[in-house]
């Protein structure tokens, strides 16, 4: 190895390439991959709905962070940041697929980068309020268990670019709903004090979990189609879960979801997607001509 200091070293080792620190980002999302749209499947519909769950993992990613140096431990605070980066990964899929899907070629980052409030699609409730340690493992637990039942039925989508992802997400999002699973059991079967903060959790979470499963226009119509879910289809298997767990947690059994409209996935977005989006976006849009 040689040269000045160890990174300048590494870089030589790495063909120059100085961002061989940064992780894999080196091709597209999708190099290699055939991204024919099947006969019979909208394309402007299909790039809706890859943003939609694109935005929906990328907002929680980045709300996720937000537990990075402010964990209750080391170990969690390296486990919340290696979800936030599954989840980032699944959006940079996803994304990316919604630039092919359209025929706009817009890639990953223009998506993330380049869009107000209005444009995001994600559920509410991947962007609410950080909240207390209990807010976080519950909100985990409900977008965990709700995102695994999804992409589970999504390795069967007649797109086979978002069955490649979705088969590729399913593991990841066992071990994000394992987390929040364990945890949930452990604070909600714990000292009084984190049995009090998980029921509170639960009362705060529950009134924005109606949204999941409120069908979207773009998603009926793609389910007819084969390529994608019905939410509404996956509502009583995610309660099922959310029922097991937080009764072992000694929690009460969870309420009916309540009916909500779409309202995410319609570009209607709480007060807190603003201050996120300029967090998320502050560098990008500070160095427009910069690359990565």
């Amino acid at each position: 190895m040689s040269g000045d200091n160890i990174f300048t070293g590494l870089t030589e080792e790495h063909d120059g390439d100085a961002r061989w620190a940064f992780g894999t980002g080196f091709t597209e999302a999708l190099a290699g991959v055939d991204t024919t749209l099947p006969a019979g499947v909208d394309g402007e519909d299909l790039a809706t709905y890859c943003r939609m769950l694109g935005d929906d993992a990328l907002v929680q990613a980045q709300r996720l962070v937000h537990w990075v140096t402010d964990a209750p431990e080391l170990e969690e605070e390296v486990a919340l940041a290696n979800i936030a980066l599954d989840l980032l990964g699944q959006a940079r899929l996803l994304l990316a697929r919604a630039g092919q899907a359209d025929g706009t070629g817009r890639d990953e980052d223009d998506f993330a980068y380049r869009r107000g409030p209005a444009e995001f699609l994600n559920v509410r409730l991947a962007e609410a309020p950080r909240g207390d340690f209990a807010r976080c493992v519950t909100t985990l637990l409900v977008l965990s268990s709700w995102r695994l039942a999804l992409f589970g039925r999504l390795t069967e989508s007649r797109d086979p670019v978002l069955a490649a992802i979705a088969a590729k997400g399913v593991n990841e999002l066992a071990y994000h709903r394992e987390y929040a699973v364990s945890w949930a059991l452990r604070l909600g079967d714990g000292t009084p004090y984190a049995h009090e903060r998980m029921v509170e959790a639960v009362a705060d979470v529950w009134p924005l979990t109606g949204e999941l499963f409120a069908t979207h226009p773009v998603e009926a119509a793609l389910a007819a189609q084969g390529a994608a879910v019905d939410p509404a289809t996956v509502r009583e298997e995610v309660h099922q879960v959310l029922t097991q767990v937080l009764t072992g947690a000694t929690l009460d059994a969870p309420a009916p979801f309540p009916a909500a409209e779409p309202a995410g996935r319609a570009g209607r977005h709480t007060e807190e997607m603003e201050p996120l989006l300029e967090e998320l976006q502050r560098v990008a849009r500070e160095h427009p001509e910069a690359t990565w």
